[in-house]
């Protein structure tokens, strides 16, 4: 697995930060529910988004040895009054150009206590891009708006940290929901059909009792979820129905969903 150069997260932190910032600004209903997110309406999204990325800014700025908490990030409460999209989206645009100065001036190997123990600030850039992409996606759906594919190297890298994510839960959380996630025997292929074969936007997934592994590569398995890179993506993070529009799923689908049912944050 190789992550992409720094500077590209921080690009597609800015990048993804006004993909979110035009959904505000195009008028949407901001108390509408987030399909994928029942509990949030579509200001609730902004404001969590905009707070993580406070936070973040927070940690990888002071070099933070431990956790911080978030009410401690300058400017985390947002807006006072709700309701005000213009408010909403300046801060949300300050949110990001924030974060991303601190992680540029830390560079990927400055240090940044995160959850995970990989304690740099290469790994918010990572984490926030991501986060970004799939909040992204929600608030897409939430306003009615397509959402537009994901450049390439970043879905790609998207999914296996997702991979990664999943398999860090299993080891720290061996009670938590991702101790559903063991199949012996049974695997799951991804296959980006829309993609460059050096890229390699294939994966096979395998859930032996010792917990999730996975590789890149193009591998036969118990089942295969086929379609465009994003698309699969925002399936494999239960954004879409695995059968919707221009997706494939080739196989033995209850595997597929005990994978959505079963594999989460914690």
């Amino acid at each position: 697995m190789t992550l992409l150069a720094h500077d590209r997260y921080c690009d597609e932190i800015s990048h993804q930060v006004g993909r979110l910032g035009d959904v505000i600004a195009s008028g949407a209903d901001l108390s509408a529910t987030v399909p994928t997110c029942p509990d949030w309406t579509l200001e609730d999204l902004v404001r969590h988004v905009g707070r993580a990325l406070r936070w973040t800014e927070l940690i990888v700025r002071t070099r933070a040895q431990e956790d911080v908490p978030i009410d401690r990030a300058p400017g985390a409460a947002g807006p006072g009054t709700q309701g005000d999209a213009a408010a909403l989206e300046a801060w949300l645009a300050e949110s990001g150009a924030t974060v991303v100065r601190a992680l540029r001036e830390a560079g990927p190997d400055g240090r940044a206590w995160s959850w995970s123990g990989n304690h740099t600030a290469g790994f918010w850039a990572r984490r926030m891009t991501h986060e970004l992409v799939v909040h992204g996606a929600d608030a897409a759906l939430a306003a009615g708006r397509p959402f537009e594919a994901v450049a390439a190297d970043v879905a790609a890298d998207a999914i296996d940290e997702w991979l990664e994510i999943v398999q860090f839960v299993q080891r720290v959380l061996p009670d938590g929901p991702a101790k559903g996630l063991r199949a012996p025997g049974r695997s799951i292929h991804l296959h980006a059909t829309d993609t460059s074969a050096d890229l390699n936007a294939e994966w096979f997934v395998e859930l032996p009792e010792d917990g999730v592994t996975w590789r890149r590569g193009h591998e036969k398995a118990t089942v295969a979820l086929r379609g465009p890179l994003t698309d699969v993506l925002l399936a494999f993070y239960r954004r879409l129905p695995p059968d919707a529009p221009g997706l494939q799923v080739l196989g033995d689908r209850e595997l597929l969903d005990l994978w959505l049912e079963k594999a989460a944050f914690g």
